[in-house]
């Protein structure tokens, strides 16, 4: 579904992912609250439900979730060139810190006060992911069946060990079947 743009323009996807950018301690995932803030509750560019379903996409899909999301995002509001101007405003903050880092700092990671500053910031991404995967599990766990199946995903993944992909491919693959089977339901009621 297409949002109305609300000065959606390639500098302010640009400029959003920027922002968001800049946060990049922890990964895609530690992004989640920033995305959900940014493009659901402050730009209108898409609701929760729909950046979840990016979300699931981007998992499935190679790269980061976070660039794939910015992609999705950008793509539905201005189409091609604003799937490559939001990837290009998430991006770019990170090349630019990594290159500063990397030229300046050759001993940075062995330095105990910044061993210490990383376990900081690696303490406020656990909370950060923790605050996204409950704001998606309430957003998204509203019926019996997206529990259970959280449920059966959650044990096969923790204590099975089953790979991410195939616990996604398989969850995709259960969601269709169910569409498939509701919609034969519906179709031999009426």
């Amino acid at each position: 579904m297409k949002h109305p743009a609300k000065g959606a323009g390639y500098l302010d996807l640009f400029f959003t992912f920027a922002r968001i950018g800049v946060c990049t301690f922890g990964g895609g995932y530690a992004m989640l609250p920033l995305l959900q803030r940014e493009i659901c509750q402050q730009k209108g560019w898409a609701t929760q439900e729909e950046l979840t379903d990016y979300f699931a996409i981007g998992q499935c899909t190679p790269g980061i979730i976070a660039v794939n999301t910015a992609t999705f995002v950008g793509y539905q509001q201005r189409g091609i060139f604003g799937g490559i101007w939001a990837t290009l405003g998430l991006v770019f903050p990170c090349l630019i810190i990594i290159t500063l880092i990397a030229a300046c700092l050759q001993n940075l990671p062995n330095a105990p006060e910044v061993r210490h500053a990383m376990s900081g910031i690696n303490a406020a991404v656990v909370a950060l992911i923790t605050s996204s995967v409950l704001s998606l599990g309430r957003g998204t766990l509203r019926k019996g069946a997206s529990l259970a199946l959280f449920l059966l995903v959650l044990v096969l993944a923790l204590f099975v060990g089953v790979s991410p992909v195939y616990l996604v491919l398989g969850s995709g693959l259960l969601g269709y079947v169910a569409y498939q089977l509701n919609k034969h339901r519906r179709d031999a009621e009426t």
